[in-house]
C-alpha cells in the first residue's frame, strides 16, 4: 500500500527527531514524505518580515543569522556522506533570503508576494535536510522542490491550490520516483503559479499539501506524524486527562479541526474526502501508538460526543435593524461587506431584527463596522470564544443536545446553534468562561 507521510515542524525540530523520521521512513516502501518547516523557525521568519517592514534591517540579519547556525547545525549531525552538497543547498537558500531582506528592510515594505518567498524557506531547507539524512542511512531518496509540483492561484499566504494541473505535476514528478523505489522529500506549505511565483498556503498548510500529493497519486493512507498521540477528545492544555479518539469520520474530524482541534489542519480533510482516503494522526515520538483513524464512515457504534473544541480570541459583531432586516438582499449586502474585507464568519444566528455573527479574524474589524453602519446598528464584544461539541450521533439522538446545554448550567452563553447537519452544538460565551464550560461538557460525556 503506498502513503504520503507528513512529519509537523517538532518531528524534525532537531537532529533526534530527524533520526526518529528515518527510522519511521524506513518501514515504508517507497512513501511520499512532506516535511514542515523545522520547530518555530516559520514564528521566527514572520519575525523577521515584521522587522523588515520596521526598517530595522539589523534585527532581522540577526535572526537569520541564527536560522543559518542551527540548520547547519542539525544538517550537519544526520549527514555525512551527502553533508558538503546538503550544506551547500542549505546555505543557498539563506544566502538569497538575506539578500531579499535586506532589500525589503531598505523598502520598509513586505507585501504579501514577498512575505510567501520568506517563508517559504524554511520548508525548502528542511527538506532538503531530511532527503539528505534518508540518503545518508542507505534509503533511496530525492528531495522534490515542492513549487514545481503544488500549482496555485495568486492569492498569496492563503493560496488555493489548482488540483488538475497539480495532479499533473505530481503523475510527471512523483509518481516516476515510487515507480523507481525511491523516497519523494518535499516540503509542505508552499506552492508556485503556474508561472512560478512562490506561494503559501497558510499556516498549517503542510498538511494540505500532505493530502493534496495523496489525492493526486491515489494512495491507500495519508498519515500526519505531529508530536500528540492523535485526536483527543478535549484541547489538554483546557482540560485535564482527554482521550484519545481512535476513530471518527471525515466530517467530525473536519468540524473539530475548524473549531480549533490545532492537530490538524482543516482543509486537509477535503482531497482524503474526496477520494475516500483514510487519514491516520500519529505521534513521532512513539510510533508503536495506533493513533486516531479518519475515515468516511467514523465509528460504527458511535453514541454520545466524539470530542469537543475550542477556538479562542473570537468577537462576537450584532448587527440591527428594525427597517431592513426583513427586506429582500439585506442579507446578501450584510455579508457583501464581510467578504470586501475577505474575513470569513465563524457562527451566524438571527432574530427578528437581528443578526449576530463571531470572526476570529480582527485585522479589518473597523472597515467592516464602518461598511455595516451604512445600513444596520453595529456593536461588537472582544474576548469572546467558541466551543464546538461534535459528534454523528447528534443527529440520532435528541438528548445529547439537552445534556450538553444542561451540563452548561448557569454558565453564561451568548448564542447557542445546532448546523443543518446536526453533527454540532456550537456555543457562544466568554472567554474567561472556557476552562469551566470545557471541564462541565467533558465530564458529563467522557467520564
Amino acid at each position: 500500500m503506498s502513503v504520503v507521510m507528513k512529519f509537523g515542524g517538532t518531528s524534525v525540530a532537531d537532529a533526534d527527531a530527524i533520526n526518529r523520521v528515518i527510522a519511521i521512513v524506513a518501514k515504508e516502501k517507497s512513501p511520499v514524505v512532506v516535511v514542515s518547516a523545522l520547530s518555530k523557525v516559520t514564528d521566527t521568519l514572520v519575525k523577521v518580515c515584521r522587522l523588515a517592514e520596521d526598517g530595522d534591517g539589523t534585527g532581522a540579519a540577526q535572526a537569520l543569522d541564527g536560522l543559518v547556525d542551527r540548520h547547519v547545525s542539525i544538517a550537519s549531525a544526520v549527514t555525512s556522506a551527502s553533508r558538503a552538497s546538503v550544506l551547500a543547498g542549505v546555505k543557498e537558500e539563506f544566502d538569497e533570503l538575506i539578500g531579499l531582506v535586506h532589500a525589503l528592510a531598505v523598502l520598509r515594505e513586505v507585501s504579501p508576494r514577498s512575505q510567501d518567498a520568506v517563508l517559504s524557506v524554511g520548508e525548502l531547507v528542511s527538506s532538503r535536510i531530511v532527503a539528505a539524512a534518508l540518503a545518508d542511512r542507505g534509503i533511496a531518496s530525492a528531495w522534490v522542490d515542492a513549487r514545481g509540483v503544488l500549482v496555485t492561484d495568486a492569492e498569496y499566504t492563503a493560496a488555493v491550490p489548482d488540483m488538475t494541473a497539480t495532479c499533473d505535476r505530481v503523475r510527471e514528478t512523483l509518481a516516476p520516483l515510487q515507480a523507481a523505489g525511491k523516497v519523494a522529500v518535499l516540503g509542505g506549505f508552499i506552492g508556485a503559479t503556474a508561472s512560478g511565483v512562490t506561494t503559501t498556503l497558510g499556516r498549517g498548510g503542510s498538511d494540505y499539501s500532505a493530502a493534496i500529493f495523496g489525492a493526486c497519486l491515489g494512495v491507500g493512507e495519508i498519515q500526519i506524524w505531529t508530536d500528540v498521540d492523535g485526536m483527543l477528545t478535549a484541547d489538554p492544555r483546557v482540560v485535564e486527562h482527554p482521550r484519545l479518539v481512535e476513530q471518527l469520520s471525515f466530517n467530525e474530524a473536519s468540524e473539530l479541526a475548524f473549531f480549533g482541534a490545532k492537530v490538524l489542519h482543516p482543509s486537509t480533510i477535503l482531497p482524503a474526502v474526496d477520494k475516500n482516503i483514510p487519514v491516520l494522526i500519529l505521534n513521532s515520538r512513539r510510533p508503536e501508538n495506533t493513533g486516531t483513524r479518519i475515515t468516511a464512515t467514523g465509528r460504527p457504534d458511535a453514541r454520545g460526543l466524539t470530542a469537543l473544541a475550542c477556538k479562542r480570541d473570537v468577537t462576537v459583531v450584532d448587527i440591527t435593524s428594525t427597517r431592513m432586516l426583513m427586506a429582500h438582499g439585506f442579507l446578501r449586502r450584510l455579508f457583501e461587506v464581510f467578504e470586501r474585507f475577505k474575513t470569513p464568519v465563524d457562527v451566524v444566528t438571527t432574530s427578528e431584527v437581528s443578526v449576530s455573527v463571531t470572526v476570529d479574524d480582527t485585522r479589518r474589524l473597523d472597515d467592516i463596522v464602518e461598511g455595516l453602519r451604512h445600513f444596520a446598528e453595529v456593536s461588537s464584544e472582544r474576548e469572546m470564544a467558541i466551543i464546538c461539541a461534535v459528534g454523528e450521533n447528534l443527529r440520532s439522538d435528541p438528548t445529547v443536545f439537552a445534556r450538553a446545554v444542561t451540563a452548561l448550567d448557569r454558565v453564561p452563553l451568548r448564542l447557542v446553534s445546532q448546523a443543518a447537519s446536526r453533527r454540532n452544538i456550537t456555543f457562544v460565551l466568554r472567554d474567561a468562561d472556557v476552562p469551566e464550560a470545557m471541564t462541565r461538557l467533558h465530564d458529563e460525556f467522557f467520564h
